[in-house]
């Protein structure tokens, strides 16, 4: 017969042993916890995902004034057409309305331009066109705050609007090509915006002289 272990023995071996069967049992607790967190992640990260996929097709939808960013030529011309349309409904707002309009709208178009850039890999892409809209809005501000509200659709202002901000949006003197330094959505919206507050100067200028005569239509 064998001699039994010395209860003091048996005593040191127990002792060496609850450390390594404490470390097992953590062990086995964090990986159930990390288990049922990987159990969670996959509902919460695809509606992040779809949330994010919303937001993301929101912002091209509106960066591109739908198709008109996509047109297969002078993109930035159907954009500013696009602006000329969105003007007519909204010509019949009061200036104070009108104006807190436009404003929103540059607000978004800065939001949406950054997002566009982001997901075209692009700065200022040709597809992104909301500037032009904003800046055309702004350019035919003048004929909300100076013209009587059955005079701000004239076809020959619409058109002298039109003209004279792609005028200024191409030829990009002084401020206009500064408004290009800005990052990001900024940066995109901002030249456009002066190049229509500089084209809203003329055109009201030239509203203020026709009246004067009495040749505003």
């Amino acid at each position: 017969m064998g001699r039994r272990p010395a209860p003091l023995a048996e005593a040191s071996r127990a002792a060496l042993l609850r450390p390594r069967l404490g470390r097992q049992r953590s062990r086995r607790q964090r990986s159930r916890r990390r288990q049922r967190s990987r159990d969670r992640c996959p509902i919460e990260t695809s509606t992040d995902q779809a949330r994010s996929r919303g937001g993301s097709r929101l912002a091209l939808w509106l960066a591109t004034a739908g198709p008109a960013g996509y047109a297969p030529v002078a993109p930035g011309t159907f954009g500013s057409a696009a602006g000329v349309l969105a003007y007519l409904p909204l010509s019949g707002l009061a200036p104070p309305l009108y104006g807190i309009t436009v404003t929103g709208l540059l607000a978004l178009g800065v939001w949406a331009s950054d997002a566009a850039e982001r997901s075209f890999g692009t700065k200022d892409d040709g597809r992104i066109v909301i500037d032009e809209v904003v800046g055309q809005l702004l350019t035919l501000a003048p004929l909300v705050f100076l013209a009587a509200p059955g005079r701000r659709r004239g076809a020959l202002w619409l058109a002298a609007g039109f003209v004279l901000f792609r005028l200024f949006d191409i030829w990009k003197p002084g401020p206009v090509a500064w408004g290009e330094r800005f990052p990001g959505g900024a940066g995109v919206m901002m030249d456009d915006v002066l190049a229509g507050l500089l084209a809203a100067l003329v055109l009201g200028s030239l509203y203020v002289a026709a009246t004067a005569f009495g040749l505003s239509r």
